[in-house]
This record gives C-alpha cells, sequence and structure tokens, in this order.
C-alpha cells in the first residue's frame, strides 16, 4: 500500500487488504495495547470489573433479505463481536445514517427489528443517533452499533490463545448469508431454500463455557469467510491450522450456487457461526453441548491445531489431497454485512 493510492471496495473485505490497511493506515496512529491485539472486541477493566467492548457499521446491500435484514443484523453482528471474548452482552449504542426520501414505513420495519432482535438476545439499546445526508450521499441506510458486555474473572478467550492439539469446531453450515445476499441481489431463485443464518450466538457461547473450562478461542467467521479468520487466529496463535474438507458442513443449496457461480464457501460471510477451539479432552462434550442447542445444530468438529506451518492453514481435501487455505485476497462479494 502506497501513499497514493486510493481506497477500494477490496480494503472493506475483511481479507489481506482489510488487514493491511489495519495494520498500515489505522494501528501506527492510534496505537495501544487494546488496539492491538486485534480482536473482536477489546477486553479491560474498569472498577475492577472486567468488559468488552466493540463497534461495527453496516453497509448491507439488500437491507430486507431472507433471514433478516440490516437491524436484526447489526444487532446480532455486535452482540456476537462481544460474545466472542466470552462475555455476556449488556448494552448497545445505535447510530443510523439516513439517505433523503429513504421511506418511513421501511425505517419503522427495521426498528421494530432490531428491537425484537435485541429482546431476543437479552440486550438492551440505551443510546443512540441520527443522522440525515442529501439524497444521493448514501445508499438508503446505513447503521453503526457498539456494544458492552461483562468478562467473568476466570474468562480469557482470545484468538491468540489457540494451542496445538485444539480441536476446530463450527457452530454450523457455512456461507449460508453471503449466497442469500448474492442471490438476492442478483434475483437468483434454487431449488434448495437459502436464507441468511443471522442470529444471536450469545446463549449458545454461554452454554459453551459452561460445559468447559477449556475454551480457549472463539471466532465469529463474518467478512472473508471461514477460512480468513481462521488464517487471523493461525496468525495470532502461531500455530498451524489442519481443516478436512469432507467435515466442514455445507447446505446442499449453498454448495449448488457456489459451483454455479464460482465461489470458494470457505470465503463467503457468515452471520450466525462461530469457530471455537477446545482442549481434546473436552471436545466431545462442547460439541455435544453446542448440538443441543438452537444454533449448533450442525456443529461438527472440523479440524485440529498443530506445531507444523505455523500462521498457516491447510485442508485435507475430498480426495486426498492438500489445500492451502489462504485470507481472502480481493473482495468476493461487496457490502455483504
Amino acid at each position: 500500500m502506497k501513499k497514493d493510492d486510493t481506497i477500494l471496495l477490496d480494503h472493506g473485505s475483511g481479507g489481506r487488504a482489510s488487514h493491511e490497511l489495519v495494520t498500515r493506515v489505522f494501528l501506527p496512529e492510534f496505537k495501544n495495547a487494546l488496539l492491538e491485539s486485534l480482536e473482536d472486541s477489546a477486553v479491560f477493566e474498569v472498577g475492577g470489573t472486567r468488559l468488552a467492548f466493540s463497534t461495527d457499521t453496516y453497509t448491507v446491500d439488500p437491507i430486507f433479505f431472507p433471514g433478516g435484514d440490516i437491524g436484526s443484523l447489526a444487532v446480532h453482528g455486535t452482540v456476537n463481536d462481544v460474545t466472542m471474548r466470552g462475555a455476556e452482552p449488556l448494552y448497545l449504542s445505535v447510530g443510523f445514517i439516513i439517505e433523503e426520501g429513504f421511506p418511513m414505513t421501511d425505517l419503522e420495519r427495521i426498528i421494530k427489528s432490531m428491537k425484537a432482535a435485541a429482546e431476543a438476545a437479552g440486550v438492551q439499546i440505551i443510546a443512540g443517533d441520527t443522522k440525515v445526508v442529501d439524497r444521493g450521499s448514501a445508499d438508503k441506510i446505513f447503521i453503526n452499533t457498539s456494544g458492552v458486555g461483562v468478562v467473568k474473572p476466570d474468562v480469557n478467550i482470545s484468538g491468540k490463545n489457540a494451542q496445538v492439539g485444539d480441536a476446530v469446531i463450527v457452530s454450523g453450515t457455512v456461507g449460508d448469508h453471503g449466497v442469500t445476499i448474492l442471490s438476492m441481489r442478483e434475483g437468483l431463485s434454487f431449488e434448495a431454500p437459502i436464507q441468511s443464518d443471522s442470529a444471536p450466538l450469545n446463549g449458545l457461547a454461554s452454554e459453551m463455557m459452561a460445559a468447559s473450562d477449556n475454551i480457549h478461542a472463539m471466532r465469529d467467521p463474518t467478512r472473508g469467510g471461514l477460512a480468513t479468520t481462521l488464517n487471523e487466529i493461525a496468525l495470532q496463535s502461531n500455530v498451524g491450522i489442519e481443516l478436512e474438507e469432507n467435515r466442514i458442513p455445507l447446505r446442499q443449496g449453498v454448495e449448488g450456487a457456489c459451483e454455479l457461480l464460482g465461489l470458494d464457501p470457505l470465503y463467503l460471510a457468515n452471520e450466525g457461526k462461530l469457530i471455537t477451539f477446545v482442549a481434546p479432552e473436552d471436545a466431545d462434550k462442547v460439541l455435544a453441548c453446542m448440538k443441543a442447542h438452537r444454533y449448533g445444530r450442525d456443529a461438527a468438529v472440523i479440524g485440529t491445531v498443530v506445531a507444523d506451518n505455523p500462521g498457516r492453514v491447510f485442508m485435507k481435501t475430498g480426495i486426498g489431497g492438500t489445500r492451502i487455505l489462504d485470507m481472502l485476497a480481493g473482495e468476493q462479494l461487496p457490502r455483504i454485512c
């Protein structure tokens, strides 16, 4: 990245370009220990209480889609980011940037959706802001949400804590959200029903942590998908990760759509899935707990943390070969969340 470069859609992909933007532009100026951890949320202590704090902005197009809308997505996304540090999310703030001419009925629909999503997640929206910009200065509506939660004193879940021997578990099928957004954008339909997996994961994570004290890392694979998220954790923890292709859960409709469109489901966004790294002796217990929860019914052990090739992710393919899974290099699908 050069000083005279311009911002590209790739910089918002959650992949390699996003990583370079953060590390070369933002981190040098905003540098501090909390930010440098590059986690889904920052964990810090105030008055003897450990808190997790996160913020995110949602620009998804279209704003209404099967399985959700920009409002519920904004609530779920920030709830999940706070949850991935082992926190109990409590409160959200909401900021709206609305284009002049946006239908009031659509805004009311989004607000009702956010209310329902917050109630389902057990959080409260306690602060907010609204800005209206000239017609043509934005695309309908953008939403920012920030969230805060409490982390128990004995919880230490982080992307840098994956350990050799850990089982890698995903909570369900991958690529659902990405394919749903693409099909809506392009007016595509498939025989097998497809809808976004957008959901709050704090209830699932809470039950997982109650079942085991040996959960080392959690992450929700949103932009950049499963493969990019695993690369981030491999780099943070300085370990290798080996996956087994045949174990990765994938809906038939998503698999068919990806084959038709030439997309890799491992790099497509998810909005209601988590990846967890669990000590091998507790893997079966955590997996059973996940499968008993509504948001973990399709959970599966998909790989193992290894000492070889630190910072890299490999996958044993269905035909017996080995494939390197790198970070997402470009933007497969912009404005996915």
